[in-house]
């Protein structure tokens, strides 16, 4: 079968002095005829070049259902007077959440289910079904849950659902006695929904034209969407909104932020008449959030900030407007450890934080005088990832706390602050005799031309290299200062358990070395990105871990990006590469601020079409405008039609451009998904499929296809 071959209909746009001709600029108009032709025409050739892979496909698939026990439960969360918990069925695509009462208000131990309860039974004593979301997915090829919310008297839950992937939520209220939909319903929103201590009147956020979340609304209980109130707009373009509620229940807080800067407004619920007010004005460079505590019996406001230092300090403020050199410290700066995160609770304080790569959990126990004994909570693995969660009581003496490894399934642990006792909850099963003993996972260190050292986290089966280099999937994002800690998979064994391993390059432009990690890695820098992965490549190949023939390289989103590049400037290292939903025509997105994001993100990429630097930079790495007639490896691009962060016409306009320029091999796919968004098909049993698809490619580019676990 013949690859589909895109028709150029060339369009030229001046800019800088420079002609910049498009052959596929067409591609965009997703409604035209031509154009959803030519995506169908790219996978059905998809289908039929990887036809070959479908027993294979089906075999990752039944490997992955066999090790997940699929009627499950999840450890409870306490919140107020119950106990909150998911439940998973067999056979069923998305489970259900439900609760039950509290039954000892000074046990804070999780109630555990009946070991023999059926889906049709209740798991736990006086269970109360909240949602059941494949009920709410019930004719629709894809859903997602946006967020719940149940009032402060337990009696009415708000939700957000969005069933084409576009990532705007239609919110409903639901009254849990009579289990009837309220008639309230609001369109257009983002995400979830807040309700105010009364429990009257939710709060929510809409996007404008550009998908820029700029709108706060409050809308009351019984009225209509039309008699909402605007709460707060945003008119900055770079700036971005959200709300949300302290866990002391107190204050209502707007959080206003571009890239690189940050304003909250605060409404106290003890004087609800002020309205918001500004905790402290917006000044170019300085980020700051915040949180409400209690310290000596003193109402104190947590502030986490960039104005003493660019890897953050704990400070506190009064309950008021307050200057950011009037912040008391708490926590000081170190440029050695980055603060990310600060939960407050009557006893403690936990700050989340990260230094040599690993994120660790810190407790600040509070007493009469203040801020006591200060520690980190630890862990004895060489790499990993913590963070705490599910922790709503502001008064509870635990830390709800979440723990994984490359090689150990996720685990929840509950910390307990009064006894410093740390006990296992659940660690998550993977059936047919699953042993974190029978692999191994190592720190590995690369050098990139600059002389960065750069952190590579990989695993494999214990022995794998006993017999030479093995194939390698290595992984990378690199951008928005977010860090892609290590993590486990049990898709992921499919791999592992045929001989490959599978690394992370935690290279600039992500947050795991720190602020200067992310500085160093955008704008300007975004080249050091590419060549952090590609000397991770090569020290994985020069070590004897691997071969370039047999190391796939794997990115999405702005990771994607990370691939384009690396396609183009080191092809030569990779025998296969994975762009899931890829930012490759970066310089045309930046260039067009009527485009979803664009304007925001000029902090992060440069604004090209006001600044001929930051203009002829992108133009010099971005992966689309530097495709050139030179061998590539395979590459597989995968997207979503109804994507709205990165648009699926950016692959399709790639993979069109490799084709007519490329030489040799030209093994390019595209694989678009039609009904589906940034995070790709919905549902967990799709999504396994989805996931088998990419691993099926993935072996058979490392010489694997044919082997068994």
């Amino acid at each position: 079968m013949q690859p589909p071959l895109a028709d150029r209909r060339p369009t030229t746009r001046e800019i800088h002095g420079e002609s910049r001709v498009d052959d596929y600029e067409w591609m965009r108009d997703k409604e035209s005829p031509d154009v959803v032709a030519h995506l169908e025409a790219e996978n059905a050739y998809t289908a039929a070049r990887t036809e070959h892979l479908a027993p294979l496909r089906q075999r990752i698939f039944d490997e992955i259902k066999a090790r997940t026990l699929e009627t499950d439960l999840s450890v409870p969360t306490r919140n107020r007077g119950h106990w909150y918990y998911g439940r998973s069925f067999e056979g069923r695509e998305y489970g259900a959440s439900c609760r039950v009462p509290v039954t000892d208000p000074d046990d804070w131990t999780p109630p555990r289910p009946a070991a023999d309860a059926t889906p049709d039974e209740p798991a736990l004593p006086g269970e109360e079904l909240l949602l059941d979301l494949d009920q709410l997915a019930e004719g629709h090829d894809f859903f997602s849950l946006g967020g719940s919310a149940i009032s402060p008297d337990g009696r009415l839950l708000a939700y957000s659902v969005d069933v084409v992937g576009d990532e705007r939520y239609t919110i409903r209220v639901l009254d849990l006695a009579t289990r009837e939909l309220r008639d309230d319903e609001i369109t257009g929103a983002i995400g979830g929904a807040v309700w105010d201590r009364a429990g009257e009147h939710v709060y929510y956020t809409t996007v404008d034209e550009s998908w820029r979340a700029d709108k706060i609304w409050r809308h009351r209980l019984g009225t209509t969407q039309a008699d909402d109130v605007l709460v707060h707009h945003e008119q900055d373009a770079r700036f971005w909104v959200g709300i949300g509620r302290t866990r002391t229940d107190r204050f209502l807080m707007i959080a206003a932020g571009s890239k690189t800067t940050t304003e909250y407004l605060v409404l106290d619920a003890d004087s609800p008449d002020a309205g918001f007010v500004v905790f402290a004005p917006r000044v170019e460079g300085l980020e700051y959030s915040l949180d409400h505590a209690v310290i000596a019996g003193e109402d104190r406001f947590l502030v986490l900030h960039n104005h003493t230092g660019a890897d953050f300090e704990l400070g506190s403020a009064p309950v008021a407007p307050t200057a950011p050199d009037d912040w008391a410290p708490l926590v000081a700066h170190d440029p050695a450890v980055r603060l990310e995160d600060v939960d407050a609770f009557a006893g403690h304080l936990v700050v989340h934080q990260r230094s040599e790569g690993l994120t660790q959990l810190r407790i600040l126990e509070l007493g009469e005088q203040g801020v006591g004994d200060d520690y980190l909570v630890e862990f004895d693995e060489e790499i990993y990832t913590v963070a705490s969660g599910g922790n709503p009581g502001f008064h509870q003496p635990t830390v709800r706390v979440g723990y994984a490894s490359l090689a150990i399934p996720s685990s929840v642990y509950d910390y307990d602050v009064r006894t410093r006792e740390l006990t296992l909850l659940r660690r998550a099963p993977v059936l047919g005799g699953y042993d974190p003993a029978d692999y191994e996972e190592h720190r590995l260190w690369a050098t990139s031309p600059d002389g960065a050292q750069v952190p590579i986290s990989i695993v494999c089966r214990r022995g794998a290299r006993d017999a030479g280099p093995i194939p390698v999937l290595l992984y990378g994002y690199g951008a928005y200062e977010a860090s892609m800690d290590p993590y486990f998979s049990i898709a992921r064994l499919s791999m592992l358990d045929r001989g490959a391993g599978f690394a992370i390059a935690h290279v600039r432009g992500g947050g795991e070395m720190g602020r200067h990690w992310y500085d160093d890695g955008k704008l300007f820098h975004k080249q050091n990105s590419f060549t952090d992965f590609a000397a991770c490549a090569r020290h994985l190949i020069a070590e004897g871990w691997t071969t370039p023939e047999r190391l796939v390289a794997e990115g999405g989103s702005a990771g994607g990006l990370l691939m384009g590049a690396v396609a183009n400037q080191a092809p030569q290292l990779f025998g296969g590469i994975v762009a899931a939903v890829p930012f490759v025509d970066a310089l045309t997105t930046m260039l067009d601020a009527t485009l979803p994001l664009t304007v925001t993100e000029y902090d992060e990429w440069g604004n090209p079409e006001a600044d001929p630097s930051v203009y002829a930079c992108m133009r010099a790495y971005a992966p689309y405008d530097n495709v050139v007639a030179m061998d590539y490896p395979p590459i597989l691009a995968e997207t979503s039609l109804n994507d709205t962060r990165v648009l699926y016409v950016e692959p399709a306009k790639w993979i069109a451009k490799l084709r007519a320029t490329a030489t040799g091999r030209q093994d390019f796919l595209l694989r678009t998904e039609m009904s589906a968004g940034h995070g790709g098909v919905s549902g967990r049993y799709k999504s396994w499929h989805d996931r088998a698809f990419s691993l099926a490619w993935i072996l058979d580019r490392m010489g694997l296809a044919d082997t068994t676990p």
